[in-house]
């Protein structure tokens, strides 16, 4: 080999070595904070994630979970993240209160959330819940129940007792509550699995009950959406994202699997996350099309109202308007 090739050869050699350098360094860094610790509520990111989505898309996402001592809107507040998982109600509600949240996608377009109660109780109706004590989510997880106790006329401390409930279902097993939050996808089954018959149940969607407020959204700073460069970035995450939600839609077993293998605690059970997973996916129902993540205004709109139909003690009482909401990134995924 004479020197001039060698010397050319030395030379493909190092800007392939550079490129490639390059290539790795240009990967934009992405904070996700979940909501809640890691399960299938979550597993369109997780599927994204394991299967290269995130990387072909030129992204480096860290995925972050959440707990009992882990506040969404502060981490996001604190800038430890770019983007969180939040329910609608908590993010308008902290937007009020100064942090200026903006929805940029809606994963979720149907509300899991219910009420479960023991027969057993006297409950077979909501006006039945009246004198009754109540297991209730806080940290930003009782507002829906606070809007539709409002509608119902029931005031707390007077008319229902409120228990507040830990992440459990321990409240209604011990017959400390006649009834308790729970998710179709999660706790509810929890109850179930705990010798609990379903014939022995009664359950009340929020949904059906007509306060049915948005859930799992992705949220940002709004004045991250000033920067063009930040949005291109949102924009890529969540094309990247709706493909592994699309993906656990379709192969529930699948997703489980990935989501157990990110569950570093090793609670998460095969069975149960594949169990989640076919619930989660009746809450997508825009899953496998082109509306996927869209973010419809007249579920928007219903939501607030839901929010500011409080009484005396609305959860909001401004209507944001379009300022809590965004069809910008969504429609730049979609191109």
């Amino acid at each position: 080999m004479n020197r001039s090739l060698s010397s050319t050869i030395r030379l493909a050699m190092l800007s392939a070595a550079a490129a490639l350098s390059l290539g790795a360094q240009a990967a934009e860094k992405v904070t996700l904070q979940l909501k809640w610790v890691p399960q299938a509520q979550f597993a369109g990111y997780y599927v994204a994630q394991a299967k290269g989505y995130y990387k072909d898309a030129g992204l480096d996402v860290t995925i972050k979970p959440g707990g009992t001592d882990v506040s969404p809107v502060q981490v996001l507040a604190g800038k430890s993240a770019d983007v969180i998982v939040n329910w609608m109600p908590d993010a308008l509600a902290a937007r009020e209160a100064g942090v200026p949240l903006v929805n940029i996608a809606q994963i979720f377009d149907k509300s899991g959330l219910m009420l479960t109660c023991k027969k057993a109780s006297g409950v077979s109706a909501p006006k039945d819940l009246k004198g009754k004590t109540l297991g209730v989510w806080y940290g930003g997880n009782e507002y829906p129940f606070l809007s539709w106790m409002g509608k119902l006329n029931l005031k707390p401390g007077k008319d229902i007792t409120i228990l507040k409930q830990g992440f459990n279902v321990d409240p209604l097993l011990q017959n400390q509550a006649a009834c308790i939050s729970t998710m179709i996808y999660n706790e509810y089954w929890q109850v179930v699995d705990a010798g609990v018959k379903e014939s022995d149940l009664v359950t009340f969607f929020y949904q059906d009950q007509g306060v049915a407020s948005l859930e799992d959204g992705l949220y940002v700073l709004a004045p991250n959406l000033r920067d063009k460069a930040f949005v291109a970035k949102m924009a890529k995450f969540l094309k990247a994202s709706f493909k592994g939600w699309n993906d656990a839609v379709k192969n529930p077993e699948e997703a489980a699997k990935i989501v157990v293998a990110n569950d570093t605690s090793g609670s998460a059970s095969l069975a149960v996350q594949k169990r989640q997973m076919e619930n989660v996916a009746k809450l997508i129902s825009n899953a496998n099309t082109p509306k996927i993540g869209y973010l419809d205004p007249a579920a928007y709109e219903r939501t607030i109202k839901v929010l500011m139909a409080g009484g005396s003690d609305p959860v909001i009482k401004k209507d944001p308007g379009k300022a809590a909401m965004t069809h910008l990134v969504w429609e730049r995924a979609a191109k």
